[in-house]
């Protein structure tokens, strides 16, 4: 059995499927008992229910520090197909360590790209919040992150998420109401669209399946996404956090919890992480900084290399991509707080955005919206209708549940049914999560090719007399980006420029100035898409940028060690004999 063999025999389906918890997690300890050259796994935290959060980290001699790119998925409970698409990434990573180039074309990464892939490190986290996806693959009841809830509640009526009719699900509950705000489609039974004017009726009142909590006989409270699960992660994390009310979801404090907590103690000690994908569903398109200030107001130079990114994206993964702050605020300049990405692009200084997966906008025909956001809260009665229409003819019936009579404990006669949104709406069609896996892996296996390159070597080694020589090291950067990545990751006081140390055993240095010096900041040769280097009339190269070269004069006999790097691109060790 060959190594991809002996790989494909490993996958338990993910790209077909969307796995439990304990599938996820035999799934990442299989590669990494398989292959342990080149692949590890770890658990870096727990879930509130006990569950390990997994990170598995690809590239030979994995504690080896170089520059790394970083995949996550399933933050968003509901949002399934991230951990396939994180898997899948790692997955390819892996067919590229184990097996021969000629073995790779249906990859579709050229030699270079390939080459370049096999120098860095990947770290792929496919399932941030464990507990809310198993709630929602076993229970198909909607949590935003995990179905936790911590908060000290007044004594008014909520929503609890339950099984009512016993069917093992939690979707949606109707009931008649002469002033329900839906009425079923004439153009499809059993499909609830926004009542009109021109509507007869009988109207509904559409709730989450469910229970009231303090229900006093009479008071039906609004339906809330976190009335019975407290945070959302995505609004969990440090940079430019805010509590409630400012900001839904954030938590009770900047990494409240324990999965957040977990992910930012792992990559804080890492500032080799240059690359960050986050995956969320859906929407068919990659959301990139800024998150809270206009393109205006982005460094250029940032700027153009997400322009670079987001021709990645287009290209081979087949999204647009939009600003968090320009196409991507659900009310008008209002950002969102402590999001994952913010704090990716901030503070540890990565090319960080998000990939919502899935079109659903286009398989069901719908226009490009601008902004993008407006596909989300622009949803058409029609479009309903076509949503529906899909599902059964593309989507195996999947979404549109047929409506059961129960008599609900506390409001009476209801339906319990609906829209099961796990399968269709939230994630593609099974069918499809083969072909979003391949085209994401595309796009986003081209951006950690753009890691900066460190290379070193002798370029003299000359004797000045008798005994005395003169060594001179050339260190280049032959990545795309440059060794600090980000022009605005330039300030964080941990993106320290390369040093070169100097170690000499048997021989001496002649001056101890030579033993340790700073090398500085190498640039790149990428220079991401449309700065002022594209203007066609006036096309040229920056100077010396890319190199430094270092000298040191040796007397006597033995071995020179010159220690070349930084904690953002690793180091390079030479040993020279003198």
């Amino acid at each position: 059995m060959t190594p991809l063999e002996r790989l494909a025999s490993l996958s338990l389906g993910f790209r077909s499927r969307f796995l439990t918890y304990d599938e996820v997690t035999k799934q990442l300890h299989a590669w990494a008992d398989a292959f342990p050259d080149v692949a590890r796994v770890e658990s870096i935290g727990q879930s509130t229910e006990g569950r390990d959060l997994w990170v598995l980290t690809l590239g030979p001699e994995p504690s080896r520090l170089r520059p790394a790119a970083w995949v996550d998925g399933n933050m968003h409970a509901t949002e399934l197909c991230g951990s396939s698409v994180a898997l899948a990434i790692a997955e390819d990573v892996l067919a590229l360590h184990l097996a021969p180039d000629d073995a790779l074309t249906e990859l579709a990464l050229p030699a270079p790209v390939r080459a370049r892939l096999k120098e860095i490190l990947v770290y792929a986290m496919p399932r941030i919040s464990p507990d809310g996806a198993e709630a929602v693959l076993q229970k198909g009841r909607y949590v935003r992150s995990n179905p936790r809830d911590r908060r000290h509640h007044a004594l008014a009526p909520r929503w609890l998420c339950e099984d009512v009719d016993g069917d093992g699900l939690s979707l949606l509950m109707r009931k008649v109401d002469v002033t329900g705000e839906f009425v079923e489609s004439t153009a499809r039974k059993g499909l609830l669209v926004p009542r009109t004017l021109d509507d007869e009726g009988p109207f509904y009142k559409l709730y989450p399946e469910g229970v009231i909590a303090n229900y006093d006989g009479k008071t039906v409270p609004d339906p809330y996404f976190l009335s019975d699960n407290d945070t959302d992660l995505n609004r969990n994390f440090p940079w430019s956090w805010l509590p409630e009310p400012e900001q839904a979801g954030a938590g009770s404090y900047p990494l409240s919890e324990p999965e957040a907590q977990a992910l930012v103690a792992f990559v804080s000690a890492r500032p080799h992480i240059f690359s960050w994908l986050n995956l969320h569903t859906f929407g068919g398109v990659y959301i990139r900084p800024l998150g809270h200030k206009p393109d205006s107001k982005m460094e250029p130079s940032d700027l153009a290399v997400f322009r670079q990114v987001a021709d990645y994206g287009e290209r081979y993964g087949g999204y647009p991509t939009v600003s968090g702050f320009e196409e991507f605020t659900y009310e008008p300049d209002k950002p969102l707080h402590g999001d994952l990405t913010d704090f990716a692009y901030h503070q540890r200084g990565s090319i960080a955005y998000v990939c919502e997966l899935w079109d659903l906008f286009q398989a069901l025909g719908i226009p490009r919206k601008k902004p993008f956001v407006d596909h989300y809260t622009h949803f058409t009665r029609a479009n309903m209708e076509a949503l529906a229409a899909w599902d059964a003819t593309h989507n195996k019936g999947r979404i549109l549940r047929p409506w059961r009579a129960v008599n609900h404990p506390q409001l009476g006669a209801v339906e319990v049914g609906g829209l099961d949104p796990r399968i269709g709406m939230s994630n593609p069609p099974l069918e499809e999560v083969a072909g979003v896996c391949a085209r994401q892996s595309a796009a986003y296996l081209r951006v950690a090719a753009m890691a900066p390159a460190l290379r070193a070597e002798v370029t003299r080694n000359d004797p000045l007399d008798a005994n005395a020589r003169r060594i001179e090291v050339t260190i280049r950067n032959e990545g795309y980006l440059p060794t600090f990545v980000l022009a605005s990751a330039k300030k964080l006081p941990w993106n320290e420029p390369l040093y070169a140390e100097a170690r000499a055993t048997g021989c001496v240095l002649a001056s101890t100035a030579e033993s340790m010096q700073e090398i500085g900041h190498l640039e790149g040769w990428g220079r991401g898409l449309f700065d002022e280097s594209a203007s066609i009339f006036y096309q040229r190269s920056r100077g010396s940028r890319a190199t430094r070269t270092l000298g040191f004069t040796v007397t006597g006999r033995g071995v020179l060690t010159v220690k070349v790097g930084g904690h953002r691109v690793g180091h390079l060790e030479l040993r020279i004999e003198v």
